[in-house]
């Protein structure tokens, strides 16, 4: 027997980008989520709990409790149908239900009877999977237990945030060097199959060691944060922005073509000179080089867009700094 298909989130190219950039799918076992599972599974006395998070064709499960299987496809996930919704899903039967008595599922292993799943928003708003319980035979839930699973898919949240932290660098809030990397070569990939543009801008704070050895790191630490702000009121949530050096960021623009990437560098420049010095009466002000480049078709990967970027950056430097330079491969 066919059944229908999943409905998709209003915000799902969004929603997927922000999936991603939590760099958890296919991640090895955590102990933590594990056993919150655990505990979803004998709160709530069901034999199956399940930490489910779906991707563009599948749902994966970060951590699992009572099911062998790693993941299932999209079209099959009960999962599927909660981040569509602003709340808990509970499904008493899903024998008798239009959506779900014709899915392998339940005709077939594991047998699902009765579902409930709490989505797991991040703080971007978008729906990134859920918390779920699953039985093998129909039942329903007390209002009270309702209110139990949203908090435990609370606390996984609060879990996926702390992992998420790790990968940012503890002054700024930005992405470390490496995990810029990761997430940069999945946007190359991105715009390689939706074949869409992508910049990428890479600046350097002009003179910054002097901060450090007249102020000290406190001072040096407000001027990162004072940086970070002015070039963040200028992008967009889907722009990646990364910590790569000491005094060196990088911006990797998405759908974004070379003139549009010139005109939000030579604006984060400006918002950036615009600034105040470190001290009311210091002759310091901020300052920034910048080089930009676009993906080319012949880029292997993300580092041959990045080293570009630089390229372009050390002709900014020596052209006599606070200003944006552009280098674009033939």
């Amino acid at each position: 027997m066919p059944f229908p298909d999943y409905p998709i989130p209003a915000d799902e190219n969004q929603r997927l980008r922000d999936l991603q950039r939590y760099g958890l799918l296919d991640t090895p076992a955590d102990p933590h989520l594990d056993r919150l599972v655990q505990l979803a599974s004998a709160v709530l006395h069901m034999p199956i709990a399940l930490v489910s998070l779906v991707d563009q064709d599948r749902q994966w499960f970060l951590a699992r409790h009572g099911l062998d299987v790693a993941e299932t496809p999209r079209r099959m996930a009960f999962c599927a149908h909660t981040i569509a919704g602003n709340g808990i899903l509970v499904v008493p039967d899903a024998r008798e239900d239009p959506r779900f008595m014709g899915n392998p599922l339940v005709l077939d292993a594991p047998q699902i009877r009765f579902y409930a799943g709490a989505p797991l928003r991040s703080p971007q708003g978008h729906n990134l999977g859920t918390l779920c319980v699953i039985d093998r035979r129909p039942r329903s839930l007390e209002p009270e237990q309702v209110a139990l699973l949203e908090l435990m898919a609370d606390l996984v949240m609060r879990e996926l945030q702390l992992r998420q932290h790790s990968m940012q660098c503890p002054v700024t809030g930005l992405y470390t060097r490496s995990t810029f990397f990761q997430f940069g070569e999945q946007e190359v990939l991105r715009a390689g199959r939706d074949g869409q543009p992508l910049s990428l801008f890479n600046f350097d704070i002009d003179d910054f060691r002097q901060i450090n050895n007249r102020w000290g790191h406190r001072a040096g630490d407000q001027v990162l944060l004072d940086v970070c702000r002015a070039a963040r009121s200028q992008l967009r949530s889907d722009d990646l922005f990364g910590r790569i050096g000491d005094e060196e960021f990088s911006i990797l623009l998405v759908d974004t073509d070379l003139a549009r990437a010139l005109q939000v560098a030579e604006q984060v420049r400006e918002q950036i000179a615009s600034l105040r010095g470190v001290f009311d009466h210091s002759d310091y002000q901020p300052r920034i080089s910048g080089g930009i480049t676009r993906l080319a078709g012949g880029d292997r990967g993300f580092a041959d867009l990045f080293y570009r970027a630089d390229q372009a950056l050390y002709l900014a430097k020596g052209n006599g700094r606070n200003q944006i330079a552009s280098l674009v491969a033939e």
